[in-house]
């Protein structure tokens, strides 16, 4: 007889719906203050993070397809948030780096980021700093791969 997987206990299972869900729940928040995707999101958050990053290292720093970061890009353009600078040593790529406008925005969703992020340890009471290594635990392993 063939073992069947409970996706309830299974941990990968677990920890793709847990950030699921609390992807959705963030998004709703920042989409419904700023009308921003999660790609968009996350683009304007790692490049808050930087004076300028190129598409593939905001992929590589945020986990997302290149597609994705694409498009995020061009909307984000499009709103005169980021802008778009030539890389003279290698033409085909660019840097990317928040406008005035862009900084802005930036600087006014961290409050909200960090307020969400309360919320979620919270829940947690003490044991917030318990899972906080626990975490730096998978992020160790998985990295060293």
């Amino acid at each position: 007889m063939m073992e069947k997987i409970n996706l309830e206990t299974f941990l990968p299972y677990r920890l793709a719906h847990i950030a699921e869900l609390v992807s959705r729940d963030l998004h709703d928040l920042y989409s419904r203050v700023y009308d921003l995707t999660v790609p968009e999101w996350r683009v304007l958050m790692a490049l808050g993070a930087s004076d300028k990053m190129t598409a593939k290292e905001i992929g590589k720093y945020v986990s997302m397809h290149k597609t994705k970061i694409s498009r995020a890009v061009r909307t984000l353009e499009k709103r005169r948030w980021l802008v778009r600078q030539e890389n003279r040593m290698d033409r085909r790529e660019e840097y990317l780096s928040l406008t005035a406008r862009g900084h802005k925005i930036h600087v006014e969703m961290i409050p909200l980021a960090l307020q969400f992020q309360k919320k979620l340890f919270s829940c947690l009471g003490r044991d917030s700093d318990k899972f906080q290594k626990l975490l730096e635990r998978f992020e160790k392993y998985y990295s060293s791969m």
